[in-house]
């Protein structure tokens, strides 16, 4: 259908993105430029240029984060702000005990405790939420994850620089043990689904997406209390890379959506059993949100999961001498990337939807969990350094 004269001079005059940002936003851009310069200025000499790379994609990430997503303002800026504040009471490691901020709000791992016990919270929460059709309930739940989410951040921040406090001054990025990348994936995992409940505006799909984030919970505390893994330790050789501040990260924020995908899959089978009349109906989330949040995060997902290969193979012809050794991690990274390669792709040509691709989203989720943590427990390679 050919376009009229008037609709091509309606679309010239509509407003560029640029031309839409508020005055608020443009301030946010520059207070994210000055946190970006200072940071560049205190630590240049300690930097590489990989590491000043990363400093300003990351500057300019989340500039966009929030021009695009208003929420992660105010998220953003209260993690920066307890974490600066932190660091500051931080003279010596020692400091974590004696210091009272410090001790039962601040430290790293007092911030972790505090994301372990609000994300269990905010599972109940939500909850209660679904079980009677209250309100208030899930808006709790919104708050407590929002909460846990911003502890763990503080968490893992904090961590960074006690680093750099520990005997020797290793300082490394917290994402090198599996304790460490506990919290980053509870974090990832949160955050994306909050991004989620805002574009759609509903709460019911908090519950089920909060049950895994609390399973990770608790296979963090059994690792934090029983194997002591919250000890900070020198890293692995092969660990000591630049590669590890980018290939890690991104891995997993295809490790949360894939997750998110396989909880509403769950939530799908049992949407699809109650009638639309039913009290129930208005509890749950609808089969349409669930079927595009579940597109949007494996797509997601799988786009974040293929970078992070490709980083993986970079750093591991840096560190090994080849770029794809058939060690087992690779392997079952591969079946994973496959896994999703083919749901994605019946989705796109054959359209299938439905009963189905749920189930195939549930499964996907158990193969990603042996890729990330089967492998380190059952097969040995050049991945060892992440055992149990």
């Amino acid at each position: 259908m050919a376009v009229s004269r008037d609709q091509i001079i309606r679309d010239m005059r509509q407003p560029s993105y640029l031309q839409r940002l508020s005055w608020k936003d443009w301030l946010w851009a520059a207070i994210m430029v000055v946190a970006t310069v200072l940071t560049l200025t205190v630590l240049w000499d300690a930097m590489n240029y990989y590491e000043v790379g990363i400093t300003i994609m990351t500057g300019i990430t989340m500039m966009w984060m929030g021009w695009y997503w208003t929420a992660s303002k105010i998220y953003m800026s209260a993690v920066c702000l307890v974490s600066l504040f932190a660091i500051s009471r931080y003279p010596e490691l020692a400091a974590a005990e004696a210091d009272f901020f410090l001790r039962y709000l601040g430290s790293s791992q007092s911030a972790i405790m505090w994301m372990s016990a609000l994300f269990p919270a905010a599972t109940v929460a939500y909850g209660a939420g679904l079980l009677t059709g209250n309100a208030f309930a899930s808006k709790v739940g919104t708050a407590m994850t929002w909460t846990g989410a911003g502890a763990g951040l503080v968490g893992l921040l904090v961590r960074w620089h006690e680093t750099h406090l520990y005997e020797g001054g290793i300082g490394y990025i917290p994402v090198s043990n599996l304790y460490e990348v506990f919290v980053l994936f509870a974090v990832m995992t949160s955050l994306i689904y909050l991004y989620y409940e805002g574009v759609h505006r509903t709460r019911t799909m908090g519950f089920w997406v909060l049950l895994i984030i609390s399973a990770s919970v608790g296979f963090l505390l059994w690792y934090h209390f029983d194997r002591g893994a919250y000890q900070i330790e020198p890293l692995v050789p092969a660990l000591n890379s630049y590669w590890m501040k980018i290939h890690v990260p991104t891995n997993f924020v295809g490790y949360g959506c894939f997750a998110i995908a396989a909880m509403l899959g769950v939530a799908y089978l049992i949407r699809a059993r109650v009638a639309d009349d039913s009290p129930w109906a208005a509890r749950l989330p609808t089969l349409k949100q669930i079927d595009d949040v579940s597109y949007r995060a494996i797509a997601l997902g799988f786009a974040f999961f293929t970078v992070a290969t490709v980083l993986g193979a970079l750093w591991a012809a840096e560190a090994w001498g080849a770029y794809w050794s058939w060690d087992p991690k690779e392997s079952w990274a591969l079946i994973v990337w496959l896994n999703y390669a083919a749901w994605l792709h019946l989705r796109f040509t054959k359209g299938l939807r439905g009963k189905v691709m749920a189930w195939w989203a549930i499964v996907g989720l158990f193969v990603t969990t042996f890729a990330f943590l089967g492998v380190n427990m059952f097969l040995s390679g050049l991945h060892s350094y992440g055992e149990l």
